[in-house]
Formats: structure tokens, C-alpha cells, sequence
């Protein structure tokens, strides 16, 4: 029971420090973005997204190099997408008017290559017995990688003519920023290599399986950075800087995905993964095309203090952690 109560204790503390610099890293990117004159649109979908979901990425490739436990990987890269996708829920409520009503349509771009991207993982996980790997790697894997950099491009496009913001370059505290980004990155990788290491400890330990408890408590913790950042932007006003945080959150996931195939030498990622795990990437396909809707439709009501959008996402992931703990 001692042994419990310590990776207990070692899981929290590691969470409590991804949430503390992995905030901060938020924070300083921004910065960067101010003194190097970037566009904030860019700087949301890829340094934002890249820098929260740094969590992901370290405790997958850590899961299948350390502890050979390729479903916690994914169950974390998975339960993430569902978890950015609930934080919508989180802010709607702390919002008057609903949340798909006050940013721009154009995050159905992002949200269309998420579900692109979702729909490639799921066949990889369905036909991992069928196609044959490139040495010890799937085919979809290196599609992954090419559609997401695809994705960015296009989205880059699609955004180009937005107005940046050229912020006036400032060497001195450009490297004071860069400094305060490096260490907080450290200290976040370093949590993330040992989280997955208490989180496996009590799956055992608790009898839940990794597939629940990577997509419940692991993909929680290291999707708390982008619910702290959300918070942060609704204080800020900038709606579109959270969604498109967000959905750029989950495909940089989706990328993580293919990364941990390549770092997991023993074979085909996908062909280990237990097929549980399509119940999520169901969910979440279903849960960016509903966001899709609210972006199109723009509700003007709420029941309950939620739109119609966010509280089907809200039942959505209940229902969700209800057939994932079935199935256990």
C-alpha cells in the first residue's frame, strides 16, 4: 500500500509540474512571438499547440521506450483529443454568450484535417494486419507525417492574409525569453519521462487497464496545460487564439502518434494497440464535426449554461469513460 501511495504521490507531483512550466512555456512562446513579429494565428497553432501538447510527445515516446506500454501512449494521445475538445465545455460555461458564437468560421479548416487525421489513425489501428511495415514501421505513420505537414502548410495558406503583428525585436529580452522557455521545456520533459511511469504503476496497482486510465487520468494531466492557457485567453477576450490552440493541440497529437511508432522499434505501433482505443478516435471525429456545426450554425442559446454544441461534447466524453471503464 506504501508502493500506491508514492506512485500516487510521484504521478501528482509530476502533473503539478507539467501544469506550472508547461503554463509558463505558453507564456514565453507568446512572448517570443511579440519580439520576433510572428502572427499570433501561426504562433496559436503551431508554437501554442506544439508547446502544450510537449507533454504528450515526451510521455509517448517515454511509454514505448521505457516502460513498453504502447497503450498508454496511445491511450494518452487519444484521451488528449478528448480532452482538449471537453475544455470548450469547461469555457463555455464560465462564458455568457456561447463560445462557436464568438470565433471566426474559419477554425472548420484546422478541425477539417483533425478528423482527416483521426480517420488515418483509425484505419492504421483497424488494418495493422494487413499492410505491411517499412522495417518496423507502418505506412501510416509516414502518412501521418506527411498529411500533418500538409495540414500546416494549408492552414498557413489559409491564414496568410490575416494581420500580424510585427513586434519590435528586442535582443536582450528576446534572450532572457528564450532562456525562461528552455528551462521550463526541461523541467516539463522531465516530469512527462517519469509520468507515465507512476501512471503505469497504478493501473496495475488499481486494476484498471491502460487503455481507461491512459485516456481518463494521464491524458488529463498532460491536457492541463491547455486548460490553463484556455483560462488565461478567456481573461485575455482572444476566443480564437483558445479554439485555434485547441484544435492545433490535437493535431500535433495525432503527429505524436506517428513519432512513438518510430521510437517503438519492436514492430508496428498499431498492430500491438488494442482496438478499444477506436472508441475515442470515434469520439473525438464526432466531437470536432459537432464544434464544426456550432462554428457554422453560431447558437445564440444555451441550456443549462452550455450551447447545444458543447453539451453534446459534454455526454459525448461521459459517455465515452463509461464504455471505456466497461471494458476494462
Amino acid at each position: 500500500m506504501n508502493g500506491m501511495y508514492l506512485n500516487v504521490l510521484g504521478f501528482l507531483g509530476c502533473t503539478l509540474v507539467i501544469v506550472f512550466s508547461g503554463t509558463r512555456l505558453a507564456k514565453y512562446g507568446d512572448k517570443i512571438a511579440d519580439l520576433t513579429g510572428w502572427g499570433k494565428a501561426w504562433v496559436g497553432l503551431i508554437l501554442m499547440a506544439s508547446v502544450t501538447s510537449l507533454p504528450e510527445l515526451m510521455t509517448g515516446i517515454s511509454s514505448v521506450t521505457i516502460i513498453d506500454s504502447p497503450d498508454l501512449a496511445a491511450g494518452d494521445v487519444f484521451g488528449s483529443c478528448v480532452f482538449n475538445l471537453l475544455i470548450l465545455s469547461f469555457i463555455d460555461v464560465r462564458i455568457q454568450k456561447p463560445l462557436t458564437s464568438l470565433v471566426k468560421t474559419s477554425h472548420l479548416f484546422a478541425g477539417l484535417f483533425g478528423i482527416i487525421l483521426l480517420a488515418l489513425s483509425g484505419f492504421a489501428i483497424m488494418m495493422s494486419d494487413t499492410i505491411p511495415n517499412l522495417l518496423w514501421i507502418s505506412p501510416f505513420s509516414l502518412l501521418l507525417i506527411v498529411v500533418y505537414l500538409f495540414a500546416i502548410y494549408g492552414i498557413y495558406q489559409f491564414d496568410k492574409s490575416s494581420e500580424t503583428n510585427h513586434g519590435e525585436q528586442n535582443k536582450a529580452e528576446l534572450k532572457k525569453v528564450i532562456t525562461a522557455y528552455i528551462l521550463n521545456a526541461l523541467l516539463v520533459i522531465g516530469a512527462a519521462i517519469l509520468l507515465p511511469f507512476f501512471g503505469e504503476q497504478i493501473s496495475v496497482q488499481t486494476g484498471l487497464g491502460n487503455s481507461f486510465f491512459g485516456t481518463l487520468f494521464l491524458a488529463a494531466s498532460t491536457s492541463l496545460p491547455e486548460l490553463v492557457v484556455s483560462i488565461a485567453a478567456i481573461r485575455m477576450g482572444a476566443f480564437d487564439l483558445l479554439v485555434g490552440n485547441l484544435f492545433g493541440s490535437n493535431i500535433f497529437n495525432i503527429l505524436i502518434l506517428a513519432l512513438d511508432d518510430i521510437f517503438y522499434t519492436k514492430g508496428s505501433l498499431f498492430a500491438i494497440l488494442k482496438k478499444d482505443h477506436l472508441d475515442s478516435v470515434l469520439i473525438v471525429i464526432i466531437m470536432t464535426a459537432i464544434v464544426g456545426l456550432g462554428l457554422m450554425i453560431k447558437p445564440t442559446k444555451k441550456f443549462w449554461r452550455l450551447s447545444f454544441d458543447t453539451l453534446i461534447i459534454l455526454f459525448l466524453y461521459i459517455g465515452l469513460i463509461v464504455v471505456l471503464f466497461v471494458k476494462k
